[in-house]
């Protein structure tokens, strides 16, 4: 087992400012030169129709946003054609990914997993202060969110189900953060997601304060939603977007029905997912498909618990305090995983 590391950053202010702050930390930090490192061979797939098109669409959902990439690039003395690539969330391969997520009308529990070389290790507490709504999760492609929760409760999840036939649009991550930042409830979310382009199939979990639940497939097709409280790494409705082999995923989606039903608190709930003995965290790192992370968000109470690794205590966050501006202790988040490789913030 090796020790791995979140670096915990907390920010308010407008989103340039977030932008040129998180573009300070990055010169000193080895995310950039390592993901550059990692994409070098994947070069040609890692580009921008053009600029100017994402700025079209970008400001259509989120000006806002648009100014925190003016910002990194700023800080950062980057072209504002590459800082769209590493940044904008539009257009981009995404490595595959496994994921569990199981909710209830008071939380969400969620198991990330995917590669660790790609894990970036941040977790993000940002409260614009010109638009948009506070959001606490950790990133990915430094503006994006790979789960979290807002001032507001509305909290979301995603989970992979394909990259094959892919089109023009947003990434996994940058929706994300445009549904926690921009929306309020689920109704509000699921509105979101209809209009959006995706770029790759996935299903985005959404939960909000008023205990509503729903599963949203969204391929670059067609946007299907249903109720459902546990999702992994198929879909139901749009049966025709789903890969060929779907038996792993449909077994974990059946073992956490079943161990979820001897779970009666969320404690509880969170031990199944985090637990290696109850068949859902994976250590199949390897395959893109181990488990980085377990975050736990509590919508009604505004609070947080996130984990690096198996079976360990969660960090807990107290989200409400930190809105009131309550900064919190923790510097860094630490935790253990079978695999020998850091992440990219790591050396």
């Amino acid at each position: 087992m090796k020790e791995f590391y979140s670096d915990v950053i907390q920010y308010r202010g407008t989103h340039y400012d977030f932008g040129y702050f998180q573009g300070e930390l990055l010169k000193d930090s080895l995310i950039l030169p390592n993901r550059e490192k990692q994409w070098e061979s994947r070069k040609d797939r890692h580009f921008l129709i053009n600029p100017e098109e994402y700025k079209n669409v970008i400001s259509k959902f989120s000006p806002a946003i648009l100014e925190e990439i003016h910002g990194l690039a700023d800080a950062l003395e980057m072209e504002m054609e590459k800082a769209f690539r590493l940044f904008g969330g539009y257009y981009l391969e995404y490595t595959r990914s496994g994921c569990s997520v199981f909710t209830d009308a008071d939380f969400m529990v969620r198991n990330y997993d995917s590669h660790p070389r790609g894990y970036e290790g941040r977790y993000m507490f940002y409260a614009p202060t010109d638009s948009g709504y506070a959001v606490i999760g950790p990133s990915m492609q430094i503006t994006g969110r790979i789960d979290g929760m807002n001032e507001k409760g509305l909290v979301m999840g995603y989970n992979f189900t394909h990259s094959k036939n892919s089109d023009d649009g947003f990434i996994c991550n940058m929706i994300g953060r445009l549904i926690l930042e921009t929306c309020a409830n689920v109704g509000e979310a699921i509105s979101l997601l209809k209009e959006l382009p995706h770029r790759h199939s996935f299903s985005y979990i959404i939960l909000d304060a008023e205990g509503e639940s729903y599963v949203v497939e969204a391929s670059p097709r067609k946007v299907a939603v249903r109720r459902a409280n546990v999702c992994t790494n198929h879909f139901h409705l749009l049966d025709e977007e789903n890969r060929y082999r779907q038996q792993e995923t449909r077994q974990r989606e059946k073992t956490i029905q079943a161990q979820q039903l001897q779970a009666t608190n969320p404690y509880q709930a969170f031990k199944v997912m985090n637990g290696p003995d109850h068949g859902i965290f994976s250590n199949k790192y390897d395959a893109a498909a181990g488990t980085i992370h377990t975050s736990v968000y509590f919508p009604k109470e505004l609070k947080a618990w996130f984990v690096i690794g198996p079976d360990k205590e969660p960090v807990i966050f107290d989200f409400a305090k930190w809105l009131k501006g309550n900064n919190v202790n923790v510097k860094q988040i630490k935790g253990t995983l079978e695999y020998h490789r850091p992440f990219v913030n790591m050396g």
